[in-house]
């Protein structure tokens, strides 16, 4: 064997248990009580858990947006992630105008492949519906491309998919049992409460806070009801990008009751941080899309979370420092929206669900791993700790004290939105593949060393 894990606490999405686990080059080879015989490297796992690697399914890596682009790119990004204990990435390959799909993922491909340091995939997002994208989807889908974005907002930057395409889109996905991820947010209402919004008094009045009272939340849990009704109207499988909302959460209940197929994610912004954050004087930086709401909201995502109404939690990382979040300029409509995230979506998962009584452990592997594994169409290869599944694994010290600070993180950012937060865990050595790629919040690995993931349809049903 390549690489022995001794003494350490196996938790997964069905339990813990005290066992070994063998490595033989790529793939999980035993795991047992006691494991003897030679072995190339022996990792000692005593008062750790060993964990399958986490699986942020929503990131964006060098996005071209508001005229810049985000500051952790592919390369620097997955570093980011192996850092975090996170062993796969889902980025978007996003369609032009006048451009295929399939050209879209090529080129998006071609971004990616030399530079990441973990595993990775793409959701293919369609932007210009038209007669041979249904097809298009298909052959992706064929090609390990099983998920798609669209937008329900951008009008203005053409980005939108409008009801006509999404129905159609989930109609297609209902075919070969892929699944569409939106962006729920009503654009025609949105628009016309930020341009009610942006004008010189409000602006100078409010700031950043222009930000929270453009977008109710109405603006979400309307959208997420439209999406959901097309859903339930077709049989396509519906996955709910970074859900803000309590209100959200309480639909997707309903439609779960139901039998619709339907998924939603949420972030840690929307769990541990509240919209009081856009009345400080640093208020623009925390500005994402949807934006961060209420407490209210926050404890009714975590329930979610831990009845299994909200199934995985992402980052959504778009990472933006203080030099291009200050192109506002006190205009709220152009701030850079996005947030670093990848990098610390475990440890805070952990510190402040497992540690805080919100979630168990074994959920907290579901809703970091397992789930989105299942979902997204990797599991049992990724999401897994079983013989023959990839060997992605954390080894996380639960006893690991740390204080949250921008300067000790390998993103680029040069600020966190969870600066000064406590952590209480923390992954001690990441593992993607069987090589180790991090160790103790320092990348370890190769550039280039990450795969793309090819993947099957997802479940239906977790």
């Amino acid at each position: 064997m390549d690489v022995l894990i001794k003494n350490g606490t196996i938790a997964t999405a069905e339990g813990s248990y005290k066992a070994d686990l063998a490595i033989e080059k790529d793939k999980i080879a035993a795991i047992s009580r006691n494991i003897e015989g030679e072995h190339g490297k022996v990792i000692d796992a005593s008062g750790k858990l060993v964990m399958p690697g986490a699986i942020d399914v929503h990131v964006h890596l060098q996005l071209p947006f508001c005229g810049t682009v985000s500051a952790d790119d592919f390369e620097n990004g997955t570093k980011a992630a192996a850092c975090g204990g996170v062993t796969s990435v889902i980025d978007f390959a996003i369609q032009k105008k006048g451009e295929t799909l399939i050209d879209a993922v090529d080129a998006r491909k071609a971004e990616a492949d030399e530079k990441v340091c973990v595993d990775y995939a793409l959701h293919a997002v369609p932007t210009d519906w038209g007669v041979n994208t249904a097809a298009e989807m298909e052959k992706l889908a064929s090609d390990g491309i099983t998920s798609f974005k669209m937008f329900m907002i951008y009008a203005k930057e053409g980005m939108i998919s409008d009801d006509d395409a999404l129905f159609s889109a989930l109609e297609t996905v209902s075919r070969f049992g892929g699944v569409v991820g939106v962006h729920a947010e009503s654009v025609r209402v949105l628009d016309l409460l930020i341009e009610r919004y942006h004008n010189e008094e409000d602006m100078k009045k409010y700031g950043a806070f222009c930000h929270v009272l453009s977008r109710p939340n109405f603006t979400e849990y309307e959208a997420i009801s439209r999406a959901v009704t097309w859903a339930e109207a077709t049989g396509g499988k519906l996955y709910i990008v970074h859900m803000s909302t309590g209100e959200g959460a309480e639909i997707v209940s309903k439609a779960h009751e139901r039998g619709v197929k339907v998924f939603a994610e949420t972030c840690p912004q929307y769990l541990l941080l509240d919209d009081s954050v856009f009345r400080k004087k640093d208020g623009h930086l925390y500005a994402t899309c949807p934006q961060i709401k209420s407490k209210k909201d926050a404890d009714r995502l975590w329930e979610g979370l831990a009845t299994g109404d909200v199934s995985t939690i992402a980052t959504d990382t778009c990472t933006f420092n203080t030099e291009q979040k200050a192109m506002w300029k006190g205009d709220f409509t152009k701030i850079p929206f996005g947030l670093p995230g990848v990098e610390t979506l475990l440890p805070l998962a952990y510190s402040y669900g497992v540690v805080n009584n919100r979630l168990s452990l074994q959920k907290l592997v579901q809703t970091v791993s397992t789930n989105p594994a299942k979902i997204m169409g990797m599991y049992p290869e990724k999401g897994s700790l079983a013989v023959g599944s990839d060997a992605d694994i954390v080894i996380f010290d639960p006893d690991r004290q740390i204080k949250l600070s921008h300067k000790d993180l390998q993103t680029n950012c040069d600020w966190s939105p969870f600066e000064g937060y406590e952590l209480n865990g923390y992954p001690d050595v990441t593992i993607c593949r069987g090589k180790v790629v991090a160790e103790r919040g320092k990348f370890t690995g190769e550039t280039g060393f990450g795969k793309f993931i090819k993947r099957r349809p997802g479940y239906d049903e977790l």
